[in-house]
């Protein structure tokens, strides 16, 4: 069953549908769904479908080689060789020149890699052939590095041949809730925290009834498709999986800043920045700074990768019980339990996407949301604001504050976040927006009604 991604769908069969050459470039995180969009796409028309290997260039040319066979002689079992890239790109120039012909190149990286003139050669079938005939060219890629400057940067060969282009990103917590509608707003909201909105991650979780069980059956168990996909995929996409295994580790520990995180593993601090900066491409760290505050000594490291935190925060501390077989109890005792805790940073996400896509009318345009945090210089305290929407221009301000837990919420909170929001900015207008899980007193809702604040409950955030 393919789910969302309806726009982008809807873009790419219009265009389609113009029967002019295309150049569409697709990129995003592995495991989003890109691949799933371009199947979807491909669907009941003439495609060829190449993966590019993680190989050498032989093995690439054998592998489009075969692809293109394969559509020209689709019953046939033998696919010999082209002699070159030059070749097989004129075999597809034929191959487009009287009739509308998808090709696509996924995972094109691991082909730009292999062979080096491989941009430059497209380049140059774009410019004398494809330009002018119906070839609609798809090029994919799990890079979003090597996408953004190989192919979408200036300096890049194809620099201007494209006509569309596409970043996947993961789903909202309210755009996954199409895969199990069935579950309750308070398992929709784990399942986001578990899964980020990564479709692969949702399908392979193979949830048939209770969340409960799903969990623990595939991906907390060792036989599960998900329990090593965290190691699994540093060590696709990496050279030194054991070294970032390691940042990540510390981060999950408790360190944030880069110096901590250096000194915690044992690199030196310049080394270490390298490879926390592959980690943030890959989108499995983020680089946070207070918002409204340029990048210093503020500035820290967070997963911002939900299942990556996940699996961190719950396997690697319980691996030796786990291989014990005694999966059960540490579910109990030592994960489930600790859903509360786990689940704040992903709560506060969650009000983040809420306000900044599918809030109604708010009292002001916003331009951003984030976390802020600094001392308090009377008291020398250091104090967190969940949420600060900053907007698009004026001095208002939306300050916010996140609690997931089943406790109601009393008129303390408001006043601790007017409190904060005068340190924060000394003049301003500021519009209070509360959000629980648990709800709220009814001294809280009666200032609600006054005007003072905004509540809203889990449940409000799925409407």
């Amino acid at each position: 069953m393919f789910y969302c991604r309806e726009e982008e769908l809807r873009i790419m069969n219009q265009r389609y549908e113009k029967d002019r050459y295309e150049c569409i470039v697709i990129y995003g995180r592995r495991r989003v769904g890109k691949t799933a969009l371009i199947n979807e796409f491909c669907k009941d028309k003439p495609t060829v479908y190449f993966s590019a290997l993680n190989a050498s260039s032989r093995e690439n040319l054998e592998a489009l080689s075969k692809a293109i066979y394969t559509y020209k002689n689709p019953e046939s079992s033998s696919a010999p060789t082209y002699r070159s890239f030059e070749d097989a790109l004129e075999e597809i120039t034929l191959l487009a020149k009287d009739r509308r012909l998808v090709f696509v190149i996924d995972e094109y990286p691991y082909l730009a890699r292999a062979e080096k003139s491989i941009s430059s050669r497209i380049q140059h079938m774009i410019d004398r052939f494809w330009q002018s005939g119906k070839l609609y060219l798809i090029l994919c890629g799990s890079s979003m590095s090597f996408m953004e400057y190989q192919v979408l940067g200036y300096e890049s060969p194809l620099y201007g041949r494209r006509t569309a282009q596409f970043k996947i990103q993961a789903l909202t917590y309210r755009e996954m809730t199409v895969f199990h509608p069935e579950l309750s707003v308070r398992n929709q909201a784990l399942l986001y925290g578990i899964t980020g909105g990564i479709p692969h991650y949702i399908n392979k979780l193979e949830i048939e009834g209770e969340l409960d069980e799903a969990i623990l059956a595939n991906l907390l168990h060792p036989s599960g498709y998900l329990f090593e996909e965290p190691e699994n995929l540093l060590k696709q996409e990496l050279r030194e999986p054991a070294i970032y295994n390691s940042i990540i580790s510390a981060i999950a520990g408790g360190a944030s800043h880069s110096n901590e995180i250096s000194t915690k593993i044992g690199l030196e601090s310049g080394v270490c920045a390298k490879y926390l900066k592959v980690l943030v491409e890959l989108g499995i760290l983020k680089k946070e700074t207070p918002i409204m505050e340029k990048p210093g000594k503020k500035t820290i490291y967070i997963i911002e990768d939900n299942f990556f935190r996940f699996w961190y925060r719950f396997v690697p501390g319980n691996m030796s019980l786990i291989s014990a077989g005694r999966i059960r109890q540490i579910y109990d005792r030592a994960v489930k339990r600790f859903y509360p805790d786990y689940m704040g940073l992903v709560f506060e996400k969650i009000c983040r996407e809420y306000l900044l896509r599918y809030a109604g009318e708010l009292p002001i345009l916003l331009r951003d949301v984030g976390q802020w945090w600094g001392t308090d210089p009377v008291t020398r305290k250091e104090l967190q604001i969940d949420l600060v929407g900053v907007p698009v221009e004026g001095n208002e301000y939306l300050i916010g504050s996140c609690k997931y837990r089943n406790e109601k919420t009393g008129k303390e909170e408001l006043e601790l976040l007017k409190k904060y929001a005068a340190v924060f900015r000394k003049e301003g207008q500021f519009h209070y927006y509360i959000f629980s899980k648990g709800g709220f007193t009814e001294a809280l809702l009666n200032l609600e009604k006054q005007g003072e604040v905004t509540l809203l409950t889990l449940e409000d955030l799925y409407l």
